[in-house]
């Protein structure tokens, strides 16, 4: 396999549907009054989960490009505060910041000049394929919570 078909293959496991529910599929049509809920203990709202989506895929993200770069605290810093959108407009806004990081982490990913498997200087062993793989993996595991959470609330509706 060549260099380019890699990132090919990084960019489609990053972006597109694959073998499961995308992320924008998982977020579409759930309504305000429900992004707060908690179904049952145990569980997060889906406020939560959209929010931790963002804080983690920009953590991610941040670290495979600046060496600089400082993580937020372990967990606090991973989860939202509260259990709704504080604002009227933080979930839309998640969901923007959302896309935004994870095109920044597809144009890391594409250009050839950023080297796929030479560990960062700043990390420990950890290199910008296992960064992009790391993203797609965890961003799968979280949209598989958000779809169980919304089937609890009778939300959803797969197209």
């Amino acid at each position: 396999m060549s260099d380019q078909q890699l990132r090919a293959h990084l960019v489609r496991l990053l972006t597109e549907r694959q073998a499961h529910v995308g992320f924008d599929d998982a977020v579409d049509g759930v309504p305000p009054e429900l992004r707060g809920v908690r179904p049952k203990p145990g569980t997060h709202t889906a406020w939560q989960l959209v929010e931790h989506l963002r804080i983690a895929q920009q953590d991610i993200f941040e670290f495979s490009r600046d060496a600089d770069y400082q993580a937020p605290d372990w967990p606090s810093g991973y989860w939202p505060e509260s259990e709704a959108p504080p604002t009227e407009s933080a979930w839309d806004d998640s969901i923007d910041a959302f896309h935004r990081d994870l095109e920044a982490m597809v144009q890391l990913v594409k250009d050839p000049e950023n080297d796929l498997f030479t560990p960062f200087p700043w990390g420990d062993g950890q290199t910008l394929l296992r960064e992009a793989m790391l993203i797609a993996d965890h961003n799968a595991y979280h949209i598989g919570q958000l779809v169980f959470l919304r089937r609890l609330l009778g939300n959803w509706h797969p197209s």
